[in-house]
């Protein structure tokens, strides 16, 4: 199944709600190489990985194509497919 920008967007705010919110998530770096530095989920069929943010690369959520940056006001998408 395809998904449209605001589909992924949507699917990316569930998965960083269910790893605890934005804040949580871009607050609370972890060590580089910690066992629990990522989250994975599977939200409408898709596989979505919020990636904890750390001293030396920002917080992510990946879903499909998409890459999305976790800022404690919300998601900004960095990479996605051209329409």
């Amino acid at each position: 199944m395809t998904l449209t920008d605001a589909q992924a967007l949507a699917i990316a705010e569930e998965a960083v709600e269910q790893a605890g919110g934005a804040r949580q998530v871009y607050m609370n770096p972890r060590h580089p190489f910690a066992p629990n530095s990522t989250k994975r989920y599977e939200i409408d069929g898709h596989k979505v990985t919020v990636r904890i943010g750390e001293s030396s690369a920002p917080a992510i959520v990946e879903v499909g194509p998409y890459v999305f940056e976790i800022q404690p006001e919300g998601l900004m998408k960095l990479f996605g497919p051209d329409r």
